[in-house]
């Protein structure tokens, strides 16, 4: 049997206790691990960029207290096999786009402990493991149509959607309804390709509608973008972009309405190391701020600018009334 002093044994202790604190220590300092989903190109000019740039401000600003799995450009036949392949490896999940709601859904009751945000998620049956964030497009969707009203020499502009659902939908009659606030007798021409990405179907029908007349456009799109950019470029037409303001990047680009995607997942991101992620619906749009909702004209006069700010006053204080989504 081994005997230790008294002052042996308070250096055990010491050490012991200095062990434990160590231990503690670098458990506390492990990463809080973060899957992100973007289903499309994370350079596509639109909504999935737009929640990239979101992810690399969080890295930047959170540095070594989260660590990031992305997979980008997802069929969405595969969708649910790379959400289970991020549930299994992450605290959370933010399915980046309304696309992946069905299948975070799914996904979402198969890993209970993992948290699943949906930038872009819309009112629904919900699990309590699952936010879903409202971009609310169509607000801004209306003060766009305003602004490509304010924009137009021809008296005409048209709207491009992809996939033909709700909140797609929605955003182009209320694109169209803002026109018609500023200029009753605006020609309006509204269509939907079936799919976010595909160039030929976006450039035929920007080209469709400038045919008619049409020299400003506004779309929900990704990578098809590039076909509506080509149909104006060809016709010296211009673009109303989304999601990030690039004025002064593009001359084909005259004004850009903010939708905050990569605000709403940098939120998502930085709710979880704060400790305050919560689930359940929650909207965006104009009531949380430019950074989630505004409308930017390169170049425009103090009267537009004016007037677009009453227009988005008069939105939140519901003298415009808008339709979801």
């Amino acid at each position: 049997m081994f005997h230790f002093s008294s002052s042996r044994r308070a250096s055990l202790i010491l050490a012991a206790l200095g062990c434990t604190l160590l231990a503690q220590g670098a458990q506390a300092a492990d990463p809080l691990t973060v899957g992100v989903l973007i289903p499309g190109s994370k350079s596509d000019k639109g909504w999935m960029e737009s929640g990239f740039d979101g992810l690399t401000a969080a890295q930047k600003e959170f540095g070594a207290k989260i660590k990031v799995q992305m997979i980008e450009n997802i069929n969405y036949a595969d969708m649910e096999q790379a959400l289970t392949n991020l549930a299994g490896k992450n605290q959370l999940v933010i399915g980046v786009g309304g696309q992946t709601q069905a299948a975070v859904m799914k996904i979402a009751k198969r890993f209970p402990k993992t948290k699943f945000s949906i930038v872009g998620g819309s009112k629904g049956d919900g699990l309590p493991n699952v936010a879903g964030y409202d971009v609310k497009q169509a607000e801004i969707a209306f003060v766009a149509g305003a602004a490509a009203a304010m924009l137009s020499k021809t008296g005409a502009v048209s709207y491009v959607g992809g996939m033909e659902i709700p909140s797609i939908v929605n955003a182009g009659k209320e694109f169209g309804k803002g026109a018609a606030y500023i200029n009753p007798k605006i020609k309006y021409f509204e269509n939907y390709t079936g799919d976010f990405d595909n160039v030929a179907k976006s450039k035929e029908a920007t080209l469709a509608a400038i045919a008619q007349g049409a020299d400003v456009h506004y779309h929900i799109l990704n990578l098809g973008l590039r076909g509506m950019e080509q149909a104006a470029k060809e016709k010296g037409t211009h673009i109303i972009g989304s999601y990030t303001d690039r004025c002064g990047s593009d001359p084909l680009y005259i004004a850009y309405s903010i939708t905050g995607v990569g605000f709403q997942v940098q939120y998502a991101i930085k709710e979880l190391v704060a400790g305050k992620w919560a689930a359940g619906y929650k909207p965006f749009g104009l009531a949380m701020g430019p950074a989630a909702s505004d409308m930017k004209v390169c170049g425009a006069t103090p009267e537009m600018k004016s007037k677009l700010e009453q227009i988005k006053k008069d939105i939140l204080e519901g003298k415009i009334k808008v339709l979801e989504g």
